[in-house]
């Protein structure tokens, strides 16, 4: 299939969103004319006429561009009618009530391809259609689906693709080559074993209790009980050498004291490697 306009061929991405366009318009088509829908599918454009139905697919989310769709005024109201199990010959021009249940079944179909479409589009879209103009840009691809109803009325729908919706389209990227992985452990230890921070999202709330030390010294039992107001009782660290916190009587982290609003602090200059003092 060619790209209308352009001669080039289109790419695999815009090939596969015009697929999914006949597939979802098949489905709901089938349900609607009340049996299976088999489209002959082609790139050749419809013959345009002033009377043409047109309307505008415009997708947002993880990718953005433009599509229309193009309707003759004859296939708009028989498939209007359908839609509305209306009886009795067509009238020659749509009312509103039909240009409304059009839209409402192009809707059906966005909505089915827009579910479809993730894989092609690289991510979740929306799919929005309105009633419209013809569009001003040059399609880059177009798709003709054909097929009839039961009583052998022709009905004709022409999908077209922006050229900026088909430069969006994401191109997959081959996976890259890795070295072997190794060996997966046994299922049995794989269950067994809950992943680390599991283990410690459990702790992260219990309180503990810390303590400054800036000092410490060995006394008899007498000294002690000769302790009263105005004695100095002499520690065994220096002025200079660094104040410890300890954490349920270990050592965890050594800094120099500070005041902060009235109260004292501990600025940490070191945190001991528990292993290293156990």
């Amino acid at each position: 299939m060619t790209a209308e306009g352009t001669g080039t061929r289109l790419s695999t991405e815009a090939s596969a969103w015009l697929a999914v366009w006949e597939k979802c318009t098949q489905e709901v088509l089938s349900e609607i004319i009340g049996q299976p829908v088999t489209f002959d599918a082609s790139a050749e454009a419809l013959a345009a006429t002033e009377s043409d139905l047109w309307f505008t697919v415009v997708v947002g989310g993880a990718l953005r561009g433009e599509m229309t769709l193009r309707v003759p005024v004859t296939t708009g109201v028989l498939l209007a009618q359908k839609l509305l199990q209306e009886t009795g010959p067509p009238p020659a021009e749509p009312t509103a009530d039909h240009k409304d249940a059009l839209e409402e079944l192009l809707r059906q179909v966005a909505g089915q391809a827009a579910t479809e479409l993730v894989s092609v589009a690289g991510g979740e879209i929306q799919l929005h259609v309105a009633a419209s103009a013809a569009p001003s840009w040059a399609a880059s691809g177009i798709k003709h689906l054909h097929t009839r109803d039961e009583a052998a009325n022709p009905i004709d729908i022409e999908v077209q693709v922006s050229a900026a919706l088909a430069a969006a389209l994401p191109t997959p990227t081959a996976a890259p080559v890795s070295a072997p992985a190794a060996p997966a452990p046994p299922p049995a230890a794989a269950a067994s074993a809950p992943p680390a921070i599991a283990r410690y999202e459990r702790l992260r709330d219990v309180i503990l209790e810390v303590k400054l030390r800036f000092g410490s010294r060995r006394m008899v039992l007498r000294d002690v009980l000769a302790l009263s107001a105005g004695v100095v009782v002499e520690l065994d660290s220096n002025v200079s050498s660094p104040v410890d916190l300890l954490l349920d009587g270990r050592v965890v982290a050594q800094g120099e004291v500070v005041v902060v609003d009235g109260k004292y602090g501990l600025r940490v200059t070191q945190v001991v490697d528990a292993r290293s003092s156990s």
